[in-house]
C-alpha cells in the first residue's frame, strides 16, 4: 500500500502539471471505484471545474476545485495516479480516467480494485480530515503529542503508528524501519516506552519518511509515481522484507514476525523486547537522527 513517502512523490509530480487545469470530462470503467456520490452526479459536478490545488492529506490526495468541492483518491493496495497524453498507449487496470482541458488525461489504474475517490463538499471533507491524526512532518507532530498518546495506550506500539487516528501517512514498510531505527521492538506495549525511547521514536519517524520521500517511495509489488516509474528506497531499508539478511547495525538476522495481522520486521538484538536490555543496543546519536530541512 503506498505510505506517505509514495503518495507525497505523487503529488508533487501532479502538482505543477494539473493546477490551473480544467477538468474537461471523467470515464468511468469500474463504478465501485466511485464511492461518493453516485458515479452521474460526481460527473456533473466534475466537469468544467478548475483544479485548484493539488496536495496530501494522510495517504490521501486531495485536489481542491473551483466549486469548493475536493475530489479525494485513495490508492489502497495498489492504486496507481497515472499522467499521460492521450495518445499514450492504455495502461493495465485503468478503472477511471479523467480528462483534462489539452491532450493529457489523469489515469487510475488499481489491480485489486480496493482504491477508491470521492468528491466531497467543504464540510465532508472537514469531518474526514477531523477523523485523522496529525502530520508527521508537520509542526503538529511533536514530541510532546507524542509522548502523551503513547503514554495512554496499551497496545503494540507498531499497532499503534499503523492507527490513521493517531498519526497519518505511516504504514506496514516506514513502521518497521522507524522502530528499527530508534532500537524498539514492535511487540513492546506503547505506554512501556520510557522518554529517552519516545524521543528516539520521534526522531526516528521523520527520518524514515524523510528518507522515503527523497528516493521518491518504495516499490516492490505495484507502486509507480505519476509517470509510471519506480522508486528507489527499496535499496535502502535496513529491516523490511529482509528476514534472514544481516542487519546493517549489528549483523544479526533479521527476524520476522505477526502484529496486528502484518508482516513485520526487526532485529532481535537491536530491538529487544524488554526494555531492560535497550542499555545494550548501540543506536546513533539523537542529532544524527534529526531529519533534513
Amino acid at each position: 500500500m503506498p505510505e506517505l513517502p509514495e503518495v507525497q512523490t505523487i503529488v508533487a509530480d501532479l502538482k505543477p502539471r494539473l493546477e490551473g487545469r480544467k477538468i474537461a470530462g471523467i470515464t468511468v470503467l469500474w463504478r465501485p471505484t466511485i464511492a461518493q456520490p453516485q458515479v452521474e452526479e460526481l460527473t456533473e459536478r466534475l466537469i468544467g471545474q478548475r483544479i485548484e490545488r493539488v496536495w496530501r492529506r494522510g495517504k490521501y490526495v486531495v485536489m481542491d476545485l473551483s466549486s469548493d468541492d475536493r475530489l479525494v483518491l485513495h490508492l489502497r493496495m495498489t492504486g496507481r495516479l497515472l499522467f499521460r497524453d492521450r495518445s499514450a498507449p492504455e495502461d493495465r487496470f485503468t478503472r477511471v480516467v479523467i480528462h483534462l482541458d489539452g491532450e493529457q488525461q489523469l489515469r487510475f489504474a488499481d489491480a485489486r480494485k480496493f482504491g477508491r475517490i470521492r468528491l466531497l463538499d467543504d464540510e465532508q471533507f472537514r469531518r474526514l480530515s477531523a477523523s485523522l491524526g496529525p502530520e508527521p512532518l508537520s509542526g503538529d507532530f511533536t514530541l510532546d503529542w507524542l509522548t502523551e498518546v503513547l503514554a495512554r495506550r496499551g497496545q503494540r506500539i507498531k499497532s499503534v503508528l499503523l492507527d490513521q487516528r493517531y498519526l497519518v501517512g505511516l504504514g506496514n514498510i516506514y513502521v518497521d524501519e522507524a522502530l528499527f531505527e530508534a532500537g524498539i521492538n514492535p511487540t513492546r506495549p506503547a505506554n512501556t516506552l520510557n522518554d529517552d525511547e519516545v524521543e528516539r521514536l520521534f526522531h526516528a519517524i521523520r527520518k524514515a519518511l524523510s528518507s522515503g520521500i527523497a528516493d521518491r517511495g518504495t516499490s516492490f509489488d505495484s507502486y509507480l509515481d505519476a509517470f509510471g516509474e519506480p522508486g528507489q528506497h527499496q535499496y535502502r531499508l535496513q529491516v523490511y522484507r529482509r528476514k534472514g539478511a544481516a542487519c546493517p547495525r549489528c549483523g544479526t538476522p533479521i527476524e520476522r514476525t505477526v502484529v496486528g495481522g502484518r508482516g513485520t520486521h526487526f532485529c532481535p538484538r537491536c530491538q529487544p523486547v524488554t526494555p531492560s536490555r535497550a542499555s545494550e543496543t548501540v543506536l546513533p546519536s539523537r542529532k544524527a537522527q534529526q531529519p533534513q530541512g
